[in-house]
Formats: structure tokens, sequence, C-alpha cells
């Protein structure tokens, strides 16, 4: 054999060889991109839901295994945040979707042609503080993250109405903040006050010498309180309950914010060991009690959420919000004043105890905005207290006396330009 024969057999050889390998490697690159397609294509996994928080406030996050495609948009009658996921599969635990706190109902499913539908309804109406879609920070996956609060009616129309004018769905990476920026002005506004009759239902409260209960004699005074201050004609008026219905603290703290009120009254009237005290108090909150006693209330009150089979974890978090901070201040020198003026027309009508006017960290007065104030009326184990309490005629005394604070308080607050 030549040379030249050796030559061109070995590039023929050379040749089918290198076609082949030609042929592997865009074999390789076609599966590669089919692969790439595929998985694009395939459904991302919700693998994981949680909530957190209670009536007043609430966290909501739902784990993705990619970075979802979300819209969401809010909805009445009743109050709703509707949630839809593109291209999702859903791989959560159905007992993971129990409502609690603000959220009182969870729905979760598919709507079909690969969207899937998060709604959830609110006690009541409720503003989006924020809805954000985050990457996690081990590198895993993604989450989206809702952060609820408990609002007015008329905050949530707002937030409708600006809903309406951004074509009533909304990106969340985009929009996360619109919804729930802050209070909407409202120069109708009267001066509202919500009353709270302490205990109720399963949650009885103290029972007096003679067999007296406690959430019995704060509702009826809690109502001829809410007659008077509404015979003005010039406020508001509503109650936290009017029946004997079992309501946790936190759902009381939050009719008082729905219903935007200037005073939330929480009326008690409790036992103590020592059966010689008895006299009125009016109790402010704060994080240190004023003395041991107040602080013996405050955990007993606290205790409430426990009657119902509830025990609430108190995050007791740091507040890092300048503004929220400020707010609470305002909130409480507002509280302080109200209490001042309430000891002053209660001592010319009702007994008081020695330093009526205490403080401590009642959960029911934790309303961020809400100026507050609790009354205990007296001790049901004083056999004399006991009997006022059920005298038409001192409860018709006691609750003028609240109306006339009242009344000094709006007075106050309307010349201060802070009131209605």
């Amino acid at each position: 054999m030549g040379l030249a024969d050796f030559t061109d057999k070995g590039c023929r050889v050379g040749g089918r060889i290198l076609g082949a390998l030609c042929f592997l490697l865009l074999v390789a690159i076609a599966t590669t991109v089919s692969s790439v397609a595929n998985a694009a294509d395939a459904p991302l996994v919700a693998k994981g839901y949680k909530m957190a928080g209670d009536a007043t406030k609430m966290r909501i996050v739902m784990d993705f295994d990619r970075e979802p495609e979300i819209k969401w948009f809010l909805l009445r009658g009743p109050n709703r945040l509707v949630i839809d996921l593109a291209n999702t599969r859903l791989a959560i635990d159905a007992k993971d979707l129990r409502p609690r706190g603000l959220v009182k109902g969870v729905r979760l499913g598919a709507l079909g042609e690969g969207v899937s539908r998060l709604i959830l309804t609110g006690k009541g109406p409720f503003a989006v503080d924020k809805l954000d879609v985050l990457k996690n920070e081990d590198g895993t996956g993604y989450r989206i993250a809702v952060d609820m609060s408990a609002a007015s009616e008329r905050e949530f129309d707002a937030a409708l109405a600006n809903q309406a004018l951004t074509t009533g769905s909304t990106v969340s990476t985009d929009k996360g903040g619109r919804v729930g920026t802050g209070p909407v002005s409202n120069p109708g506004h009267r001066f509202t006050v919500v009353i709270d009759p302490g205990h109720g239902g399963v949650d009885g409260g103290a029972e007096g010498l003679n067999g007296t209960i406690e959430k019995n004699v704060t509702l009826a005074f809690a109502t001829e309180l809410r007659d008077k201050l509404a015979a003005i004609g010039k406020y508001d008026v509503f109650m936290t309950r009017d029946t004997d219905e079992y309501l946790r603290l936190d759902d009381r703290v939050r009719i008082a914010r729905q219903h935007e009120a200037d005073l939330l009254i929480s009326i008690h009237a409790d036992t103590i060991s020592v059966k010689g005290i008895r006299g009125a108090t009016v109790y402010t909150v704060s994080d240190k009690a004023s003395d041991p006693q107040a602080q013996a209330l405050a955990d007993r009150e606290n205790l409430s959420d426990q009657f119902a089979g509830m025990v609430i974890k108190d995050d007791n978090k740091e507040v890092t919000d300048i503004l929220i901070d400020l707010i609470r201040r305002e909130t409480h020198t507002f509280s302080m004043s109200f209490a001042h003026t309430l000891v002053g027309q209660l001592s010319t009508s009702v007994g008081l105890i020695n330093n009526p006017q205490r403080s401590a960290g009642f959960k029911v007065l934790k309303a961020p905005d809400v100026p507050s104030v609790l009354v205990e009326l007296g001790y049901l184990s004083n056999a004399k207290d006991e009997a006022q309490l059920l005298d038409a005629e001192w409860r018709g005394k006691a609750a003028q006396s609240i109306t006339n604070a009242v009344a000094l308080f709006a007075s106050a607050r309307a010349g201060a330009g802070t009131g209605g």
C-alpha cells in the first residue's frame, strides 16, 4: 500500500470518528436543552405554610422550591385577601391551614390551568402591611411573607379603591407596600368609645362571697354605661360583647382598633385575699407594675385566654419601628390623662381604694393606637362592694361619673385637634 492510499484511508476513518463525536455532542446538547425546557415547564411546588400572631396582627409564610409568580388582591363581603399562584403544585399539609388570630378562614386549592389560589378571610377588616416574595437565606428556595393587621372598614375600603385604580390585581414584588401603609384621613370621624365587659362565656371571672359572677356584673354595668354615653348623641359607642360570650383578649383589642376607637374602657370586678380592701381602681398599661397588687391582678386577667384551652404565646418582641414607638408613647400619655380625669370624677360619687390610679401589663390595654384603661369597679370579695355592684342606683352613679370623664376627655381631644 502506498503512502497516498494510507493517508486517504486514515482521513476516511478520522472523518467517521469526528462525525460520530459531533453527533453525540448534538444529542447531548439536545438532551440538556430538553431537560432545561422541561424543568421550566414543570410546576413549582408550594411545600410549606405557617401562620403566627394574634387577632390584631398576623404573619403568613408560604415556602416554594423555586421563585413563584403571584398576583394578589382584596375582596369584601367578607373581607378577604386572595393570592393567585401561577404554575404551582400544592404539597401542603391540610392541618397547617387551620385558621388562627386575625385569620378566621384559610382556603387553598387549584383553579385549573396550573393556577392555584390561596384565600385568607379576616375577622373583619384588615390591612396588608407587607406582601413580599423573598429568597431563602440558605439558597434552597423562595417564600411569600404576608403581614396583616386589624384595621377599620374605612381603611379597608380605601385600600379597595386604591386597588381599583391600579387594575384590580397586584404583582406582589412590585406593589408590596401599597395597601396598609398607614392610617387614612377621616375628617368626619366622631369620638368613638369601645366598652369592654370583662370575661364572658366559659370565663366567668371572679366569684363574690354571695355567688355573684364577675362576667354578669361587668356586662350589666357596661350596658348601662353604653346607654348613658349614647344618649349624649355626640359619640359612637360600641361594646366588645353584648351577650354572655367568650372573647380572647386580643380579639377585644382587635374590635377596638377596627372601630378606630378613641378610647377603650375595660370593665372588671375582681376578688382579693384581703377581705377588708374595697373600692374602685383605674389601671393603665405599663411594662412594670406600679405595685405587687397591680401585678397580681394583671397576671390573673391575662390568664383569661386559657379558659377556652387557648394558651397564647407572648412573643414580647422589642419594638423596632420608630413610628410605632412614638404612637405607643402618645397613646400612653392619653391613657394616663384619661385615667387621671376618671379618678377625679369617680372620687365624687363612689369609693376608691388607696392610690386608685395604678398600672401593670394588662394585655387588653396594649393596642398601640387606642388610649385604654381598665376599671375595677370594686372587689367581689368584699360584702359591701358586692352589694353595691348589684345596686342599680350605685351603678347609675358610677356610670355617670365615667360618662362625665369621657366628656371631659373627648372635649380636650377635640380642642387639641386629635379627636372627633
